[in-house]
């Protein structure tokens, strides 16, 4: 009998962080790789928020605090959601965890017991199976199409729909396909999950990164919402661990519980810090998503122009989820000869489900001049392979 749980056997790996870790090795022995494989901005995170974290430092705000969060912090997000999308937040129905990843654990965790379904689509982040699996709940993927631009067919969702199911998974914009779900997708889950009594857990962590009009959030169309959102991408921290979770309020205690149990607290300066990025960085995060969107308007053309196909132009994040069946159908196998042959590192398909198989992930999360380097070695490579 192995001495390592079940539990853990039965994760998968996220393969892309496999890829960070070779083209790091590359790297460090002399070779030049051009990284687009994972989503981690390239740009410093905003002054202002850098210099809150400094003041807070220096005013020893290093202790634990609320395990909810800072109130302050609490408050500035019911304001920007009032803002962004003009929905009523109650402070109390937010928990501020480290990073997003955490508050999946305590979605997760206060929602399901075991046999539970979640419905989520195939391809998507990996994460999110993974996170119900561990739970002891079940995924229930929805193979989604690229030339539908990645959405659920809601009599799709309906016929999955069971006495077991919980919940509905959304992610918009999504990871890998950088694809927006569109208002009218999300009132029609809204309404089908009013009528059904079940829930939706809506990933908002893309949100400030759409390149054709505002997001919106589920809470815009339903209360039978789960949010999990916080400040890795747009405000370029990803190293600072932040996040939160907006949760009905029969959900909140006990996830309040399961994270003083498993976490504590979020870091109480780097909660300072994101009080003040959402008060005082939107410009920021403005210049950022248009740096962002320059790259997007060059790379899409440029794949396609090499040989790939991208069915539906992604308009939201920092990626670009293209079809390469025609370099070659194991999108593991191809990703692993980009790097070694051309020196490109990107993310295989089958890292996000079956229904990935075949695609490319592309991250836009580097300079422009990176991006064209890696196109140019894509089409000498596509020219000699």
């Amino acid at each position: 009998m192995s001495e390592v749980s079940l539990r853990a056997q039965a994760i998968r790996p996220f393969v892309v962080m496999d890829v960070v870790a070779r083209a790091k090795a590359l790297e460090a022995s002399g070779r030049d790789i051009v990284r687009m494989e994972i989503g981690d901005p390239d740009f410093p995170t905003p002054d202002v928020i850098k210099r809150a974290a400094e003041a807070a430092l220096d005013a020893d705000d290093t202790g634990y605090t609320q395990s909810a969060g800072l109130p302050d912090l609490r408050d500035a997000i019911t304001q920007h959601y009032s803002d962004a999308y003009g929905v009523t937040i109650d402070a109390a129905d937010i928990i501020v965890t480290q990073g997003t990843s955490p508050a999946m654990l305590l979605l997760f965790g206060a929602l399901l017991d075991p046999g539970d379904e979640v419905i989520i689509s195939d391809p998507c982040y990996p994460a999110y199976s993974n996170y119900i699996s561990f739970l002891g709940g079940v995924p229930v993927p929805i193979r989604v199409r690229a030339a539908e631009g990645f959405r659920f067919r809601i009599d799709e969702v309906r016929a999955a729909i069971t006495p077991r199911t919980r919940a509905i998974m959304i992610n918009s914009p999504a990871n890998p396909m950088g694809t927006v779900l569109a208002p009218d997708d999300l009132k029609a889950l809204a309404a089908l999950a009013e009528e059904t009594g079940i829930w939706i857990a809506s990933d908002e962590i893309y949100h400030g990164l759409q390149f054709d009009g505002p997001s919106h959030s589920i809470l815009e169309y339903t209360d039978r919402a789960f949010v999990l959102n916080g400040f890795s991408k747009a405000y370029a921290m990803t190293g600072w661990r932040l996040g939160y979770l907006i949760a009905p309020r029969q959900f909140v205690r006990p996830a309040e519980v399961i994270q003083q149990n498993f976490f504590l607290c979020a870091n109480h300066f780097v909660q300072v810090a994101g009080t003040v990025a959402l008060l005082e960085a939107q410009g920021d995060v403005a210049r950022m998503r248009e740096r962002y969107d320059e790259r997007r308007r060059f790379l899409v053309p440029a794949l396609r122009d090499i040989g790939l196909e991208i069915a539906v132009e992604p308009t939201g994040a920092f990626y670009v989820f293209a079809d390469a069946s025609a370099w070659g159908a194991d999108s593991l196998a191809l990703s692993g000869r980009l790097l070694e042959e051309a020196g490109v590192a990107v993310a295989p398909g089958i890292d996000f489900g079956p229904g990935g198989e075949g695609f490319l992930r592309f991250s836009y999360a580097t300079s422009l001049d990176r991006l064209h380097d890696g196109v140019d070695r894509l089409r000498d490579w596509a020219q000699h392979a």
